[in-house]
């Protein structure tokens, strides 16, 4: 017997501080979902439980029934033969981790059905990435997605309506009544829509520092602690990495440049970027202990490397894209499908010393005013803009050396890259002293 309740008197009680039970939530998180709960009272919701928070049990209710107001993908008819693991991101500038991560993972034998989202403010989207690659179809039907995930190992594809419909509504209702940084509804959003995918454990890279969503430190642990605590709750065992984000990750920013770096990542693995090694290689090895695909970190590392650097990887990935519609030889020929600006220059440091800081979130803003990102969520992308070479701190350079390589339409966005990445890379005498990469470890 379904339970009616009035719906103001619910954002009532949640403004007044009180607790939902669980009847409560699941009224509201039906109304969201079939419209019965107006925007009006849906935004007030929203603005109640920012104001007034939630405590663990609440949370845990909330995203299960936002996890199953769409459908729950179940992979028993597979018949996989290891466990099924995802990750996700909270974002970050030059983040395309993903694209490698699940190739990595998926060639140590367990399964990767990666949902992603697009890039929305200073952060780049996993999915605009694959977008530049011509065929690529984010949106596959479940039956095809599901034989790929089976068959190659990996599909990294969009969220489709059926999945936490109730969250996609209340993420575009948050994102214009400014309740956005809720701990409660950021925890809900993330893992309703991970959890939808059937997944047997959970890995986050929560991002830290002055390109992150969680600029501050003890926001990081605050969300960590939250998204463990509840997926686990929720039957999902999760682990949170907090990651450094004080400076772009790998030498590139913008989706066709990235994509590139990527593909030169799985196929020459000796000469990628160390740091954005390290903590790929480090994610990959949590996706395969948490998940029972690795008797510990130790062996997972190992695995996770010997993958990458016997080609076992890259294969995965060529054969995912080329289940999704993209080109065969994508990983021979990158440069002959993926998008290329017309003006290629380097941006010059104005004077020789370490590089000791890094706006990145400046960095990811001045990429999105040349439509490498969006502002608002229909804005079209330019794929092909972005930066590559991009210098790393405590780099040493000398005047006139490049801070990065501008891939650009015309000379007014040269221009405008010249002046603005300059002031975002600060250059002093002394070398810097280096952040740790991974801070802190949550499990509930």
């Amino acid at each position: 017997m379904t339970i009616t309740f009035l719906p103001q008197e619910l954002i009532r009680k949640k403004r007044d501080g009180l607790v939902l039970n669980d009847a409560e939530i699941t009224f509201m998180v039906q109304g969201i979902t079939t419209g019965q709960l107006s925007d009006a009272q849906l935004g007030a919701f929203a603005m109640a439980v920012f104001q007034r928070g939630m405590t663990m049990a609440e949370r845990i209710t909330l995203t299960q029934q936002m996890m199953y107001s769409g459908k729950v993908l179940n992979w028993q008819q597979q018949d996989l033969d290891g466990p099924v693991v995802d990750k996700h991101s909270t974002g970050g500038v030059g983040d395309k981790v993903s694209l490698m991560l699940g190739s990595i993972v998926a060639a140590c034998g367990a399964y990767v059905p990666m949902i992603s989202g697009r890039g929305l403010g200073h952060t780049g989207g996993t999915l605009d990435k694959f977008d530049s690659i011509p065929g690529y179809n984010a949106y596959p039907d479940e039956a095809l997605f599901k034989s790929l995930v089976k068959r190659v190992g990996c599909a990294i594809i969009g969220q489709t309506a059926e999945l936490a419909p109730a969250d996609q509504r209340l993420y575009a209702t948050r994102d214009v009544t400014a309740t956005v940084e809720s701990i409660d509804l950021i925890t809900a959003s993330i893992l309703s829509k991970k959890l939808a995918a059937g997944l047997d454990a959970l890995v986050m890279d929560v991002k830290t520092g002055n390109g992150a969503f969680a600029a501050k430190m003890s926001i990081a642990q605050e969300l960590s602690q939250s998204i463990s605590q509840v997926a686990t709750g929720a039957g999902v065992p999760t682990r949170c990495l907090i990651t450094d984000m004080n400076q772009v990750l790998g030498r590139t920013v913008g989706n066709a440049v990235e994509m590139v770096e990527c593909i030169d990542f799985l196929v020459n693995p000796a000469q990628a970027d160390p740091r954005l090694m390290d903590i790929t290689i480090e994610l990959a090895a949590h996706m395969l202990d948490i998940c029972g695909a690795a008797d510990n970190l130790d062996v997972a590392r190992i695995k996770a490397m010997a993958a990458l650097n016997q080609g076992q990887a890259a294969q995965v990935f060529a054969d995912m894209v080329t289940g999704l519609g993209g080109p065969a030889d994508l990983l021979e020929k990158p440069q002959h499908y993926l998008p290329q600006a017309p003006v290629v220059k380097a941006i010059a440091a104005p004077q020789a010393g370490y590089v000791s800081a890094m706006d990145v979130r400046g960095i990811g803003m001045a990429l999105v005013s040349l439509k490498a990102g969006r502002s608002k969520a229909d804005d079209p992308i330019d794929y092909a803009v972005g930066l590559s070479a991009m210098v790393q701190l405590g780099d040493y350079v000398e005047q006139g050396q490049p801070l990065a390589v501008a891939h650009v339409r015309n000379d007014e966005q040269l221009g405008l890259v010249n002046q603005q990445i300059p002031i975002l890379i600060q250059i002093t005498p002394g070398k810097p002293k280096r952040h740790a990469l991974v801070k802190e470890i949550y499990q509930a």
